[in-house]
């Protein structure tokens, strides 16, 4: 059965530590810890005090300032792991944590998961292929040597790499390595991290090129775990679950976010705020449990995306800008259909197309897949609809020869509508309320990739009423903005009650208006 030793890199919260470091040994494992010398030597003592008893515990020889972004970060790990070798001949696997990390599963299921293959895992990918590195500096980390932090001397940092580019000081990268890029939180078993500490040992001037690098907690284990194992004993992922804010940090966990944890195919989880005790003392007694089954849905990126960009309370932060185009013009007429059910709105503006002879399209401005003629390029891409939506529409209208078009939007979509409102044309707007079930928000969940059949019920009992709320709030924002020619057919009227709204805001006949919201299956799911 595979033995884990933990390296543990962690410069707060020595309480944590402790609890943590107990946590793991009681399971059978070990951890080797690395307490940055930036941090208090009173908080140190005490944690040395404290696990000075427990024979799976041991400590990086010398404790190093560790600084983001510097080799500091890779000389700890490397004292650290030297540490864990030495003292841990029977570990199997030695498995990189931070203090914010926690398990999300259990020992028992760790240890079955690194037992069914002989596998080493880190996220290794090509240096100048891939696009893991999304802003900033790229080949500059490599060819250009860094002794500045760029986060504490930024002007030192930039001068110093203004003037190697100048001078023509750039360097090569040494002969024989494919430069990776990944996350540092990695899984190696002990035959890797042998080859790994020999390679340092014998070849110096590695270790002299990665210890003026950028970032090099990003490259350095990534490219030679890749340069000395074979590919098919590696598996390009890491097993530590963590997502990123959209300014490039950390994202951090909650009390609330227990249930979706453990269904993530991941087997630990970064990082756990300070403050969330009793997420911390949930998944420290599922990590000493047995027999527990996980479900893994691993929903976990998008779902948080969603809930991120509404907030805890459902609601968005920020609403989105659009560009002006040009007018539709003073003698044409635009019907927006609006509805969060798409098949509801699809089969509506269906129907009144036929029955008014109007040229219709569904949701051109939300679904790539809309059939739509064409239009020079302009309609290849959601975003160039997006950006040119006037000037689109426009086109579609001469396209079409008609002053009369009816399009289906999503209730999401309020800045396009303001847009179009504004403009010159006669602009009605249509808005189907449709009533939301259990079942039906539990099948949107599902399509949109917020959950997946596999989510536990705890987590969808969470998320249903966030969802319900959004389209509640989409949809009340569009009454509030008080758009003139708006009405609102409602799935619980008659259709007749239905008519005589259609009939008023489009200016025909009631029998007409009949035709369309007679249709008995308008609104079945």
């Amino acid at each position: 059965m595979a033995e884990i030793a933990f390296i543990l890199l962690c410069h707060k919260d020595p309480a944590g530590i402790v609890a943590q470091a107990l946590r793991l040994t009681a399971a059978g494992d070990n951890i080797a810890i690395h307490f940055d010398a930036r941090a208090p030597k009173a908080d140190y003592d005490r944690i040395r005090a404290a696990l000075a008893d427990n024979p799976r515990v041991a400590f990086a020889a010398r404790r190093i300032k560790c600084g983001w972004g510097e080799w500091s970060l890779v000389e700890a790990s490397l004292l650290a792991v030297r540490a864990a070798y030495d003292a841990f001949p029977e570990a199997t696997h030695f498995y990189m944590l931070s203090g914010d990390c926690m398990p999300i599963k259990s020992a028992e299921y760790v240890k079955d998961f690194l037992d069914r293959d002989d596998l080493d895992y880190v996220e290794a990918f090509d240096f100048f292929k891939s696009d893991w590195i999304k802003t900033g500096i790229k080949e500059e980390r490599l060819i250009y040597r860094h002794w500045f932090n760029e986060r504490t001397h930024k002007w030192w940092f930039y001068t110093s790499m203004d003037l190697q580019r100048r001078f023509g000081l750039a360097r090569k990268i040494p002969q024989g390595l494919d430069i990776q890029i990944g996350s540092q939180w990695w899984c190696l078993r002990r035959s890797t991290i042998g080859a790994i500490l020999s390679f340092c040992d014998t070849n110096p001037a590695v270790i002299r090129f990665f210890a003026t690098t950028w970032i090099p907690d990003e490259t350095m284990f990534q490219t030679l775990v890749r340069h000395l194992i074979p590919d098919r004993e590696i598996r390009t992922r890491t097993l530590t679950f963590l997502m990123f804010t959209d300014y490039g940090m950390p994202l951090t966990f909650y009390n609330d976010h227990y249930d979706m944890l453990i269904s993530q195919d991941y087997l630990f989880a970064r990082k756990i705020s300070p403050h969330a005790a009793d997420l911390k003392e949930r998944l420290g007694q599922m990590y000493q449990s047995r027999g527990v089954r996980f479900p893994i849905s691993n929903e976990g990126r998008t779902l948080l995306t969603f809930l991120r960009d509404r907030g805890r309370n459902g609601r968005r932060f920020a609403p989105r800008f659009w560009e002006a185009e040009t007018s539709l013009g003073r003698e044409r007429r635009l019907t927006l259909v609006v509805c969060k059910k798409w098949h509801v709105a699809k089969r509506f503006t269906d129907r009144a197309s036929e029955v008014l002879g109007v040229p219709r399209l569904h949701y051109l401005f939300n679904e790539v897949g809309t059939e739509l003629p064409p239009l020079g390029g302009i309609e290849t891409t959601l975003e160039k609809r997006e950006r040119h939506r006037r000037a689109l529409l426009r086109m579609l209208f001469d396209y079409y020869d008609t002053r009369h078009l009816m399009i289906c939007i999503d209730p999401s979509n309020l800045d396009l509508i303001r847009d179009v409102v504004a403009d010159r044309a006669r602009v009605d707007i249509i808005d189907l309320e449709c009533v939301f079930d259990d079942d039906y928000l539990v099948g949107h969940a599902q399509r949109v990739g917020l959950a997946g059949p596999s989510t536990p019920v705890e987590t969808m009992d969470r998320l249903m009423p966030v969802i319900r709320y959004d389209f509640r709030y989409e949809s009340e924002r569009i009454r509030d903005a008080d758009f003139p020619n708006f009405r609102r057919l409602h799935e619980t009227n008659t259709a007749e009650e239905n008519a005589e709204i259609l009939a008023e805001l489009l200016d025909i006949p009631r029998d007409t208006a009949l035709e369309i919201t007679s249709m008995h299956y308008l609104f079945m799911d």
